[in-house]
């Protein structure tokens, strides 16, 4: 669901963990796609060498590969530095929401802990305890919303703990951190589909995530 979002030529951020890696191994076959992304990951390496991304049709430095930091296997490593046009750049460039929008066609990939059906996300919390950083989740759903023809994408699993609770809910537990507004996200992908938030109302915005959600909880 989330690759058929994503066109050639198009500039991607991939967030941390098994969904984002997930979603590059399903992107091996786009061609001359750009990266600008916080962290530099495995799958972003392997994509580099297979010349899956190239950055030849980035409007916005152009032909580089744009992050602040890595982490991953050996040939990761081995990839950033031997190749030339692998850039390490301080936060303040890579992780600024206004240098993220100024790439045209931009998609933002990056998963979540737990939303409400309203669009709110928590992507560092479970209830009051502090399980991740926000990292460059908010930085990167706000530079791909505001980037032309941006796509900010929330790849998610519908459900947690072999199914017995539900990923998307009425309200968020009680002690969760909002990660990244509502106002901000855009699009929402679940095994049941792609939900379209940017500019519906409260109510669309419901129908839309609910229509994602595992049927067992839809009610």
């Amino acid at each position: 669901n989330v690759a058929e979002l994503v066109h050639d030529g198009d500039t991607i951020q991939l967030g941390i963990g098994s969904m984002p890696n997930a979603v590059g191994h399903h992107l091996m076959d786009k061609k001359d796609l750009g990266l600008h992304t916080e962290m530099f990951t495995s799958i972003m390496g392997e994509m580099i060498r297979k010349g899956v991304i190239t950055g030849a049709r980035k409007n916005y430095n152009r032909g580089l590969h744009i992050g602040c930091f890595a982490g991953g296997d050996l040939a990761l490593y081995d990839t950033l530095a031997t190749n030339p046009a692998v850039r390490i750049q301080p936060t303040r460039v890579a992780v600024n929401p206004a240098e993220i929008s100024k790439n045209d066609n931009l998609v933002s990939i990056n998963t979540i802990i737990e939303m409400d059906i309203t669009g709110q996300v928590c992507s560092e919390s479970i209830g009051a305890t502090q399980f991740s950083g926000t990292g460059g989740a908010t930085d990167f759903a706000y530079g791909a919303f505001h980037a032309k023809n941006g796509r900010g994408i929330i790849a998610l699993q519908s459900t947690a703990k072999s199914g017995t609770i539900s990923r998307i809910v009425p309200q968020l537990t009680a002690g969760n951190v909002v990660s990244i507004p509502r106002n901000i996200v855009d699009i929402v992908v679940t095994e049941y589909g792609i939900a379209r938030l940017r500019g519906k109302s409260v109510r669309g915005r419901v129908e839309e995530l609910i229509a994602v959600a595992h049927p067992d909880f839809r009610g």
